[in-house]
C-alpha cells in the first residue's frame, strides 16, 4: 500500500463486514516507513460479543470504523458503539468489492483500505431520539397504506357482488353509504325495501335517492361474501383506531420539537403531519449536510449526473428517500392547489409547460425541501426572496405597474417620441 502516509486520512481505522449472525473486522494501522499492518477478528452479533468487539477496538486505540449499511443488521452494532467510537455507515455501492475476488475477510479489509484513504462517504445517521421518532412515523406510513388497501378491498368486494354504490356516492365510508351497506348486509336481495333505503340517506344524498336504489337493486351476495365484507370492515376499523392511538403518542414525542413544527408549517402545502415526517427523516441539525443540494440529493429529488464521451445518459432521480420523498411530493401537490398563495402554483405551471407535470411536481418538492433546509438552519419563517416577483399582492402589483408606466412615459418624452400633453398618467410631471 506504499511506504509513507501520503493520502492516509485515518492512520488507525477498522473495516467491518456485517452479517446477520456475525461480523468480520479488520484493524488497519499505518505507520511511517512501514507497510500497513492488519489485524482480523470475527465476532458474533450478540450484545456480549459486540461489547468485546468494542473493547478490542479501544485496546488498539481504534476510534474510527466503517461498515456498510446491510439492511438492519448494522443497527445493533451502531447502537453499542456510537457513544465511544466514530462509526461511518457507508452505502453498499461505495464499498462494493470486485466480483470474483471477495469473501468475508477480504470484504472487511477492502472496506478498511477504502476508508483509511477517505474514499468512503458516510451516510446520514440521525441521533437516537430522531431515529425512534422515525420508526413511529414510518410505521404510521405503513398503517395508512394498509388502511388504503383495506378500503380498496372493501370497495372491490362490493363491486363483485353487483353493488355499484361507488358510482353514485363520492365517499363509500360516509354516513349515508355506510348505512346502506349495513342494510344490504343484513337482508336478502329479494327483500330490499327502496323506501327504507331512502330513509337512511342524509343531506345531499337524498337528491340521489333514485340512483342509489338503482345501484344496489338486484345485488348478488352470498352469506360467505357478506361475512368477508364484515371481516374487511372490522380490520379497517381496527387500523383506523390504531392510527389514532399512534398519532396521540407521536404528538407526545414531538413536544420538544413544537417550535420546528410550527416553523415548517409556515410553508405553503406543509401541514403538521408532513412537518413531523420531515423532521423524523432529516432531524433538526442541518450542519450534517454540507448544503441544501446535498440534502435534496440524499432525499432522491435531484436529477442524476450520468455523462460519458460527451453523451448524456439517463438522469432520472434516484430511489432514495422512500419515506421522505412521498411526503414532500404530497405536500407539493397541496401547495400547487393552494388558494391562500399562488407562489408554488405559478412556478409549477411555468415548469410544467417546458418539462411536463411529473418533473414539475418533483421540482416543487425540491424547492420545498430547500426551503426547509434554510429555515432549520437560520430559524426564519418561510419567506422566499422572489415571493413578490412570483406571487405579488394586487396592491403592490398595481403600484409596480404604475411606476413602470411613469418611467416609460418619461423615456418617450425625453426621446421626443411623444409630447407631454399626449400622455395622461397620475403623478407624472412634464
Amino acid at each position: 500500500m506504499g511506504k509513507n502516509m501520503d493520502g492516509v486520512i485515518y492512520p488507525i481505522c477498522c473495516g467491518v463486514d456485517v452479517h446477520k449472525t456475525f461480523l468480520v473486522a479488520t484493524i488497519i494501522k499505518s505507520k511511517i516507513g512501514f507497510i500497513p499492518t492488519y489485524q482480523k477478528r470475527r465476532f458474533s452479533t450478540f450484545n456480549k460479543s459486540i461489547r468485546e468487539f468494542k473493547q478490542w477496538l479501544l485496546d488498539n486505540q481504534c476510534l474510527d470504523i466503517c461498515m456498510e449499511s446491510t439492511g438492519k443488521y448494522y443497527i445493533p452494532i451502531y447502537n453499542l458503539l456510537e457513544k465511544d467510537i466514530r462509526v461511518t455507515v457507508a452505502n453498499p455501492k461505495w464499498v462494493a468489492a470486485v466480483p470474483g475476488n471477495k469473501d468475508d475477510d477480504k470484504d472487511s479489509k477492502w472496506i478498511g483500505n477504502l476508508f483509511r484513504f477517505g474514499l468512503v462517504p458516510g451516510s446520514f445517521i440521525p441521533d437516537k431520539p430522531t431515529r425512534i421518532l422515525r420508526e413511529y412515523t414510518r410505521y404510521r406510513f405503513k398503517l395508512v397504506s394498509c388502511r388504503t388497501s383495506e378500503k380498496n378491498r372493501f370497495q372491490n368486494a362490493l363491486t363483485v357482488c353487483n353493488v355499484a354504490l361507488d358510482a353514485v356516492v363520492s365517499d363509500m365510508f360516509g354516513k349515508s353509504a355506510s348505512a346502506i351497506i349495513d342494510y344490504i348486509l343484513n337482508v336478502d336481495a329479494d327483500s330490499v325495501d327502496p323506501n327504507h333505503c331512502v330513509s337512511l340517506l342524509h343531506h345531499s344524498m337524498i337528491k340521489k335517492a333514485d340512483q342509489i336504489v338503482d345501484s344496489i337493486e338486484g345485488f348478488q351476495m352470498t352469506e360467505d361474501q357478506k361475512q368477508r365484507i364484515r371481516f374487511i370492515r372490522s380490520h379497517l376499523c381496527f387500523v383506523e383506531l390504531l392510527i389514532e392511538r399512534l398519532d396521540q403518542h407521536i404528538d407526545m414525542m414531538v413536544e420538544p420539537l413544537e417550535h420546528y413544527i410550527t416553523l415548517l408549517c409556515t410553508i405553503i402545502g406543509i401541514d403538521r403531519k408532513t412537518a413531523i415526517t420531515i423532521l423524523s427523516e432529516i432531524g433538526t441539525d442541518m450542519s450534517v449536510f454540507s448544503s441544501s443540494k446535498r440534502l435534496c440529493s440524499w432525499a432522491g429529488l435531484t436529477p442524476g449526473n450520468n455523462q460519458s464521451a460527451g453523451k448524456k445518459k439517463s438522469v432520472r432521480i434516484t430511489r432514495a428517500g422512500v419515506y421522505l420523498k412521498p411526503a414532500l411530493v404530497q405536500a407539493a401537490h397541496a401547495a400547487v392547489k393552494s388558494t391562500s398563495s399562488s407562489y408554488y402554483r405559478i412556478k409549477y405551471e411555468r415548469i410544467a409547460k417546458r418539462r411536463g407535470k411529473k418533473r414539475a411536481i418533483i421540482a416543487i418538492a425540491r424547492m420545498m425541501l430547500t426551503a426547509v433546509y434554510h429555515m432549520l438552519l437560520t430559524g426564519e419563517v418561510w419567506n422566499p426572496v422572489d415571493l413578490y416577483q412570483v406571487d405579488m399582492p394586487p396592491e403592490l402589483l398595481a403600484k409596480q405597474k404604475q411606476k413602470a408606466l411613469q418611467q416609460a412615459a418619461k423615456l418617450l418624452i425625453s426621446q421626443g417620441v411623444v409630447k407631454p400633453e399626449h400622455i395622461v398618467l397620475p403623478g407624472l410631471s412634464a
